[in-house]
This record gives structure tokens, C-alpha cells and sequence, in this order.
């Protein structure tokens, strides 16, 4: 069971810019994200979830959270069960499936965008 402040749940994990993952990360809690992932970013276990992409980050592959709060590029599709923020420098190349969705002019999503 996730918490109604799931989008202010504290950053437990930071991944600086000049990190780079190849591979799958598994997170608990909060991540905030500024290198580079080549793989999907999901949650593991229960609780609530936040996923922070910096202007610096970068996913190649899908990413989940129950907030999803996007700055920088995604190629693949984004899940955010609750909430999808995404800031003035956001790209997605991918699907946008959310509960609630907020969009900051100049942000681009090149897919489709789906209520959950």
C-alpha cells in the first residue's frame, strides 16, 4: 500500500551524473537519478516508491514508481501508478501511462499517453 505523500517520500539512493548502469535496477523508497541507465528501473517489495530523473538523467528502458518525477530523458515507457511530473526539459520517447499526469510547457512525449 502506497502513502498519499508518496511524491514528497524521502530520496533514500542518489546516482550521480558520471554513474553509468548497464542492466536492470531494482530501488526501494526514493531514487534520484542523474547518470545513465541501459535497462528497466523498477521498484522491489512494497511501500511507497518516488523515481527522480535529473536534467542529467537518462534511461534507456522502461521505469516505474508510484511518482515518477522526470527532468531528463526517457527512451522507453514510464509508469507512475499515482502520479507522472514532468519538468520543462522532460523527453519521453515511449508510452506515458499514469494516475495523474502534470506538464511543464516545453516538455515532449513522442508516444501515447494512458490513464490508468
Amino acid at each position: 500500500m502506497f502513502r498519499k505523500d508518496s511524491a514528497n517520500a524521502a530520496i533514500d539512493s542518489l546516482l550521480g551524473a558520471r554513474t553509468r548502469i548497464q542492466g536492470d535496477l531494482a530501488f526501494a523508497g526514493g531514487l534520484h537519478l542523474d547518470g545513465a541507465v541501459t535497462g528497466n528501473v523498477k521498484p522491489e517489495g512494497e511501500g511507497s516508491t518516488r523515481l527522480v530523473i535529473g536534467e542529467s538523467g537518462v534511461i534507456e528502458g522502461s521505469c516505474e514508481a508510484h511518482v515518477v518525477e522526470l527532468h531528463g530523458t526517457v527512451k522507453g515507457d514510464i509508469t507512475g501508478r499515482v502520479r507522472v511530473v514532468l519538468g520543462p526539459r522532460a523527453r519521453v520517447e515511449g508510452n506515458l501511462l499514469y494516475g495523474a499526469v502534470e506538464m511543464a510547457a516545453g516538455a515532449a512525449i513522442k508516444g501515447k499517453m494512458v490513464k490508468l
